[in-house]
């Protein structure tokens, strides 16, 4: 089925002539070092308050994207979001190809530890066709909406057999002004032992990568994977929303 293209230039396209540069300049060995440790790391100020607010205002374009999903009706949680049609929005598609040559490497680092037979090449695009070689083609970042009493139960983004291990979730909204309560929350499990939560503080315009299924950790026999999942709790005021960006696309 053709792509359809965009009806007008999406808002959030004239904003980010130097994303890229922004992407370059973060702290990637902190990063990677961050990823390692605790399966999650935060970008901070990735994007500004305005393309945060341009982003967001995405949302009412429903030309723009392939599907809306209103989580109560699945058993996800409350609230909904809507999956972007290609070709994605510009900041959305920059973030996209910009982040992964820096991930990449990491994710290659964690398949060999993990003794995974699966190697990520250099550029997105070379992963983007292999998965539309499998049939994974419909492209899966994502805008998330929320209101009051809202939440996203713990879920892993999958969708299909070629998973990059890594995505990225970008805070559009600011705390405490445009909602309370709506953490980031991701639990891991480890073999014979206790979940461990972690509760990621986010600021308006942070990002936070982390491990989409699951990540190596060292211990006392060897590696072994610890499997995570991540959420939203419950917002108690107001709205909130976020950006999604994963790596791989869908069957």
């Amino acid at each position: 089925m053709p792509m359809r293209p965009l009806v007008k230039e999406a808002p959030a396209m004239v904003a980010v002539k130097d994303v890229a540069h922004r992407v370059r300049a973060v702290d990637w060995e902190r990063i990677s070092n961050d990823l390692d440790a605790q399966g999650s790391a935060v970008i901070e100020r990735l994007i500004t308050p305005n393309e945060c607010d341009a982003v967001a205002g995405l949302y009412v374009e429903d030309h723009i994207f392939r599907s809306r999903v209103v989580m109560g009706r699945h058993g996800f949680g409350r609230g909904e979001y809507k999956y972007f049609s290609y070709p994605l929005p510009g900041i959305i598609s920059r973030l996209r190809t910009s982040m992964y040559p820096h991930l990449a490497p990491i994710a290659n680092r964690w398949s060999a530890a993990m003794n995974i037979d699966v190697r990520y090449p250099a550029k997105h695009a070379d992963f983007i066709a292999r998965c539309h070689e499998a049939g994974q083609l419909r492209p899966t970042p994502l805008l998330l909406r929320y209101e009051s009493g809202d939440y996203n139960c713990l879920h892993q983004d999958l969708y299909g057999e070629h998973i990059f291990p890594i995505q990225v979730t970008i805070l559009l909204s600011k705390p405490g002004r445009d909602f309370t309560g709506g953490e980031f929350v991701l639990i891991e499990q480890r073999p014979r032992m206790q979940s461990r939560p972690e509760v990621v503080p986010l600021r308006q315009g942070d990002a936070v990568a982390f491990a989409v299924r699951h990540r190596p950790v060292q211990g006392t026999r060897g590696v072994y994977r610890a499997n995570l999942r991540h959420g939203v709790s419950r917002l108690r005021s107001g709205h909130r929303y976020t950006a999604g960006i994963i790596f791989h696309d869908a069957t």
